[in-house]
């Protein structure tokens, strides 16, 4: 089954966290990656996201309002599938996924899935540079090299 790896960044550490970008990578080598122009405001975001995620983001290439971002995400998952969601955070990234997906929920065939207990080394992954698409990467490289 092909494996697709999630990250996200939102607002803040809180339950009331808003997306802010999600990525996904999929072991075959394809990329979804959406940045949200009308979910978050710079003053919803802590004072980490300011100064480390805000500043990578590029939204006049990425931005994209949340109702074409759920249409593109829904679109890349039905490409994909069959396949399962990896993420190293699920209790952030599973309900940020679902919210996006929107009521349609994730298309028949996607499921969600743990981090494989045999990734141990976190160290590389603790390095991330809190870019959605490039933890995405990080986290696909890292588990794939396991796995093989």
């Amino acid at each position: 089954m092909l494996r697709a790896y999630l990250d996200t960044e939102f607002t803040s550490l809180a339950s009331h966290a808003r997306l802010i970008s999600l990525a996904l990578v999929t072991s075959d080598g394809r990329e979804l990656y959406l940045e949200l122009v009308d979910n978050w405001q710079v003053d919803d975001c802590s004072g980490f996201v300011q100064d480390t995620v805000l500043p990578q983001l590029d939204l006049q290439s990425h931005g994209l309002t949340t109702s074409l971002a759920r249409h593109r995400l829904q679109d890349f998952l039905a490409t994909i599938a069959p396949a399962e969601i990896i993420t190293d955070t699920p209790h952030w990234d599973w309900p940020l996924l679902h919210w996006l997906a929107g009521s349609d929920g994730l298309p028949r065939g996607v499921r969600t899935r743990a981090l494989p207990n045999s990734v141990h080394d976190w160290s590389e992954l603790a390095q991330a540079p809190h870019h959605a698409l490039a933890d995405a990467r990080l986290l696909a490289g890292q588990v794939e090299r396991v796995m093989l």
